[in-house]
């Protein structure tokens, strides 16, 4: 027996629920269904932000707030115009949530739990009489004359509308191929470094403003870096990881990094401060404080790593002392060889080509009445919240085409 309804949510996600939400409050006679593959929803919200949930991000400017996707800034720009982070905490505001801004622009709810969103979703489902299905796993789907047909292990599906919110799904891109639509080969963003190497293996939980390049490519990134058990993280790398997506997958993550541990303060200028420090601080010996904004133990690294010994005073170094050292401060190298998942964040690069989609209304540009709503399609983001406004910002544009 064939189930109908008006609309058809594919994902029980983010983008899924909100895209729900949204079509329902402004068309609350619409027969809507969420099918979830799973056997609960939201799980990826429950878990996002260490359990806590990084709603959006304090950037209220929507030509800044494109900045923060690698693949996405340009056809987000519209949308962003017309819903963006503002909307989305007026929004939870008038669902009963109230959030918070953190030091570093993060927002949260205020009670840092993520079962706060989940319970504002449910509970707005549940009132707006929102069917939600779970261990649907869809199978196939296809367009008839005037509506969708959806097959799932269990049941037959029918709706005049169709949305796809089901996230980095491989299974469901390849039904869209055979829809006829493109799909960006998906590879992993939001990672870090692998990394080897005794000038760090002792220094875990040391953190640096740095800016890091990767050799033989136009990436480089400015931000903190964090010195892990197994390498490096900590902003500065999931930039480069996030901009770097496909060209750090086609070296099959091996690659050479170059570490400017001074940020902005290139070889030169640091040879010409060292040169001085020699001067002034002749007597004291050279490993033993940082002169710089560098934790001491990563200056006392940094210092044996250019063959000075660690009683050396500043008068006894050589002219080549000097340069390894401003070496090892402005162009530290280091081997990259592979990569690990930052902490729960399964960001992925890829998905529905840009191409196809029309950004006012997030349908496709190929079939009538067939919706895209968060991260299937081809735009992601780096961590901070923004993942989620991408989410937000497309499940309410397409409701307001309904």
């Amino acid at each position: 027996m064939i189930k109908n309804f008006d609309i058809i949510i594919v994902g029980g996600g983010a983008a899924g629920f909100f895209t729900a939400i949204n079509i329902a409050e402004k068309n609350p006679k619409l027969k809507i269904a969420i099918l979830e593959r799973g056997k609960e929803v939201l799980s990826k919200v429950r878990i996002s932000g260490g359990g806590r949930c990084n709603v959006t991000h304090a950037c209220f400017e929507p030509n800044e707030l494109v900045r923060f996707y690698p693949r996405g800034e340009k056809e987000l720009r519209g949308p962003f115009h017309q819903f963006c982070s503002g909307d989305t905490i007026e929004w939870f505001e008038k669902h009963g949530v109230e959030l918070k801004i953190e030091d570093d622009g993060r927002m949260f709810p205020v009670s840092n739990s993520s079962q706060t969103i989940i319970d504002c979703f449910l509970k707005a489902t549940e009132k707006l009489g929102i069917k939600v299905l779970t261990g649907q796993s869809v199978q196939s789907i296809f367009k008839k004359e005037n509506y969708w047909k959806i097959d799932t292990q269990s049941d037959n599906f029918a709706a005049e509308k169709l949305v796809m919110a089901t996230g980095s799904n491989p299974k469901i891109w390849e039904m869209l191929q055979q829809q006829g639509h493109a799909i960006i080969s998906p590879v992993p963003s939001l990672f870090t470094f692998n990394i080897k190497d005794p000038r760090i293996k002792e220094l875990p939980g040391v953190a640096a403003q740095v800016t890091v390049n990767v050799k033989d490519t136009k990436l480089e990134s400015t931000g903190p870096l964090l010195i892990t058990h197994w390498g490096m993280s900590g902003p500065a790398i999931l930039k480069l990881s996030a901009w770097g997506a496909r060209i750090l997958h086609d070296k099959n993550y091996q690659f050479t990094i170059f570490v400017n541990w001074l940020n902005d303060i290139d070889i030169e200028d640091a040879e010409k401060i060292l040169k001085e420090l020699k001067q002034e601080h002749a007597k004291k010996a050279v490993s033993k404080k940082s002169p710089f904004e560098l934790p001491n133990r990563l200056w006392e690294t940094l210092v044996l790593a250019s063959s000075i010994e660690t009683d050396t005073k500043w008068a006894d170094l050589s002219k080549i002392q000097l340069q390894n050292l401003a070496l090892q401060l402005t162009q530290a190298k280091f081997q990259v060889n592979g990569k690990s998942t930052f902490k729960e964040e399964f960001v992925t690069a890829g998905g529905i080509d840009l191409k196809e989609i029309n950004f006012k209304t997030m349908e496709s540009k190929l079939h009538q009445n067939l919706y895209f709503a968060g991260e299937i399609v081809n735009i992601d983001a780096i961590t901070g919240g923004f993942n989620f406004q991408n989410a937000w910002t497309s499940g309410f544009i397409l409701a307001q085409n309904f």
